[in-house]
């Protein structure tokens, strides 16, 4: 698939089959990522299973555009809307306070989701035709590296999803820089492709 000008015909199938529950590798812009759909619990509970991730970890959501965060969130905080406008789309995850409808497996039954603005012309494209946030986590089996060829995504992993979307090496690297705004101030829980002076840099200027 060419992952600049993704095939719609293609994208338009990946899109139904997570809409009826199933599974899709997808790429991203670091990594190849698991996509379900993140308002289908059981769906969500599949994504666990083939990763063999504990069920006690949250899994991370991608959404297509500013304007399907408010509904996902209890809340934006000041902190969370710079690093935003600063970072999106782009690699960093931000954690929230989930909404309430939410299913309690996508959190972890933490009560916090994070979310990361999809960046990559496929990734962003499927969000659309899907309609609603999909799952973001990497194609891999947890505790392992995250893949950049399909060809190094695990074969059991494989062979247990429906589709897979194949747009070529990607750009790999660290993961995401993964953000806390649910605190005051902010907690970076994870430094990634953002480095933390960076991060903090965006939040002094909102708490000064």
């Amino acid at each position: 698939m060419n992952p600049e000008f993704p095939h719609q015909e293609m994208i338009a199938r990946a899109a139904s089959l997570i809409k009826k529950g199933g599974i899709v590798i997808f790429p991203t812009s670091s990594f190849y990522g698991l996509g379900a759909n993140a308002f289908n619990g059981e769906a969500v509970d599949k994504v666990f299973r083939v990763k063999k991730r504990d069920p006690k970890k949250p899994v991370l959501i991608l959404i297509a555009s500013l304007a399907d965060l408010a509904p996902l969130v209890r809340s934006i905080p000041n902190t969370g809307k710079r690093l935003m406008e600063a970072f999106w789309p782009g690699s960093l995850t931000l954690v929230f306070h989930a909404a309430d409808f939410l299913p309690s497996n996508l959190t972890g039954c933490t009560g916090k989701i994070g979310i990361r603005l999809a960046g990559h012309p496929v990734a962003c494209a499927l969000l659309k035709l899907v309609g609603s946030a999909i799952t973001g986590t990497s194609a891999n089996l947890s505790g392992k590296g995250g893949c950049i060829t399909v060809a190094e995504v695990d074969h059991y992993i494989r062979n247990q999803v429906d589709l897979v979307l194949d747009a070529g090496r990607l750009g790999g690297g660290q993961g995401s820089t993964v953000v806390d705004v649910t605190v005051d101030p902010p907690k970076i829980l994870r430094e990634g492709a953002i480095d933390a002076e960076k991060i903090w840099g965006r939040i002094w200027d909102v708490l000064k």
